[in-house]
């Protein structure tokens, strides 16, 4: 499975744990940054990695200090159903309910044992479609109303 990261300067320590993490289950990762922690505006790589998971058709994990600024950055990219998760069960409903393709962490605000815990619960789950699929379709198109 192949996995995209970023992070800015305040999800940077998170994203090394879950890479290492990641890589040693056996998942490729594709790191788009940031590389230290030298401060970065989370807005260009919540982009990158949005962009990056549609281009590669797989899923991206992405984290900020709160992981709200970069979810927020990363869900303007149409396409994207970026969802910020601080449990287990959220994790799980982003994928099964919303068919999230991006999981977002907070750096500052998630351990990386909890941060492990949903990390696995995200990429251990299907969508499920049925009736959730028309939601997501009428998720979708609230951007093409809005000229996204």
């Amino acid at each position: 499975m192949k996995i995209v990261m970023a992070s800015d300067h305040g999800g940077f320590d998170l994203k090394e744990i879950i890479k290492e993490y990641l890589q040693e289950k056996g998942m490729e990762v594709l790191d788009l940054g940031c590389h230290d922690r030298q401060s970065v505006d989370y807005p260009a790589y919540g982009k990158l990695a949005a962009k990056k998971v549609l281009e590669e058709n797989c899923l991206g994990i992405i984290m900020c200090g709160t992981g709200l600024g970069i979810s927020i950055s990363a869900n303007k990219v149409k396409g994207i159903r970026a969802a910020l998760c601080s449990e287990e069960y959220s994790a799980r409903m982003a994928r099964r309910h919303n068919n999230a393709n991006i999981l977002a962490l907070g750096g500052r605000t998630t351990g990386s044992d909890l941060a492990k815990s949903i990390v696995d619960a995200f990429l251990e789950e299907d969508f499920e479609a049925g009736r959730h699929l028309r939601r997501v379709e009428q998720m979708m198109a609230i951007e093409d109303e809005e000229g996204r």
